[in-house]
């Protein structure tokens, strides 16, 4: 477990400008070790606008994108296509203006898809994690360098919601929800043992109503009424949040210096 650290931004877009070079040096870097990088992306406003930053950004063609595994960390259970899947807003933002190896985008099942129910889906997703996963991997998954999360207004990242059966879950690395307080209620996830197996956990929290939910996770919550309060890496924990997002947090948890 990494102890969270913090940067706050003046307001979103920098936010999002700032994380999008951060990323960009992150795959670089684990290009350059070992020949390919895994990231987890998220799905919302603010991982939606760091995947646009990320487009315009001048350093991306650093990136050797035919190198590049992309992961989700949920998805809302929805037919292919449908403009509320998060895969379909991420190829919108950035995936389909870069020349990524369409083998390596492991989108999570359609609800058309081959599985008849959500509980299947999630199943199959588990498997290709595990069938990606090496020797030196954690938690039956493969090592992602970086896994972006959104935190919601209600402190619920993925579609790890308080109180529900997913936030609790301890074996299994990614589980179907139902009943979801927030439309659609039907969706896979990622579970908390697997974003802890990530090198590195990004929060993204930009925006007023995300003030109380970064206060309560970063203030002793615990997982289950908190699921942000849960997620962390292995070597680093991150929040990267805009000064709207930051403006409940105690000073005691203010960086040093923010950009």
């Amino acid at each position: 477990m990494s102890a969270p650290q913090l940067v706050v931004h003046r307001d979103k877009e920098l936010m999002a400008e700032a994380a999008a070079a951060r990323l960009i040096t992150k795959i670089v870097d684990a290009q350059a070790a070992r020949g390919s990088a895994s990231v987890v992306l998220t799905g919302g406003r603010n991982g939606n606008g760091l995947l646009a930053a990320l487009g315009s950004a001048p350093a991306r063609d650093a990136i050797d994108w035919s190198r590049l595994d992309l992961w989700w960390g949920d998805e809302r259970f929805l037919p292919e296509g449908d403009p509320e899947r998060n895969v379909t807003q991420a190829r919108a933002a950035l995936l389909d203006r870069v020349p990524l190896d369409p083998a390596r985008v492991h989108a999570m099942p359609a609800s058309d898809g081959p599985y008849g129910d959500v509980d299947a889906a999630a199943e199959a997703y588990a498997a290709e994690l595990a069938a990606a996963a090496g020797p030196g991997d954690h938690g039956g998954v493969p090592t992602f360098d970086v896994l972006m999360l959104g935190v919601g207004p209600d402190t619920h990242v993925a579609s790890l919601f308080p109180e529900l059966p997913a936030v609790r879950e301890t074996e299994r690395t990614v589980v179907g929800v139902h009943g979801a307080p927030k439309p659609p209620p039907v969706r896979v996830s990622l579970t908390l043992p697997a974003i802890r197996a990530a090198k590195e956990v990004w929060l993204l929290a930009a925006g007023e109503d995300k003030a109380k939910a970064a206060a309560i996770a970063l203030s002793g919550a615990g997982e289950v009424q908190a699921p942000a309060a849960g997620a962390y890496g292995r070597s680093r924990t991150l929040w990267l949040l805009d000064a709207a997002a930051a403006s409940e947090l105690p000073r005691s948890l203010y960086p040093p210096a923010s950009a």
